[in-house]
């Protein structure tokens, strides 16, 4: 008789169930950024690509790149990288961004790029002699 318990073998086979949304509490915030911005109009808040191209390689759509930032915000995750890991291994994350776990840093480089604000040259001069002082 063993004195400790023991767990499942690592090469017994399981099946992972066939909805995530087994394991996503009703009150887990990730359920909160899911609706936040589902209800959000991207195209009238200046995001570009929210219709996709006719040709080439269908992108990711604006509204789960958000959702994937705002979770790295939200969860202190700052790196894409890190974000691209978690993607692949947290069951949260895979539901909030539709089970997308191909997510490739540099898609989300070119989405950070193509979503940026425009900055002002007077507003970066006036930050840069306030940083220096």
């Amino acid at each position: 008789m063993s004195v400790f318990i023991v767990g499942q073998s690592r090469t017994q086979v399981t099946l992972f169930p066939e909805v995530l949304d087994d394991f996503i509490l009703e009150n887990n915030p990730v359920r909160v950024i899911d609706t936040f911005v589902n209800e959000l109009n991207l195209a009238e808040m200046g995001f570009k690509s929210t219709t996709p191209k006719l040709t080439g390689r269908p992108g990711y759509a604006p509204a789960i790149m958000l959702k994937l930032y705002i979770y790295g915000y939200l969860n202190r995750i700052q790196s894409s990288r890190r974000l691209e890991r978690e993607s692949q291994r947290n069951v949260e994350l895979m539901w909030l961004v539709e089970r997308h776990i191909q997510v490739y840093l540099n898609q989300l480089n070119e989405a950070d790029d193509e979503n940026k604000a425009e900055v002002n040259p007077t507003n970066d001069e006036q930050l840069l002699a306030i940083n220096k002082n």
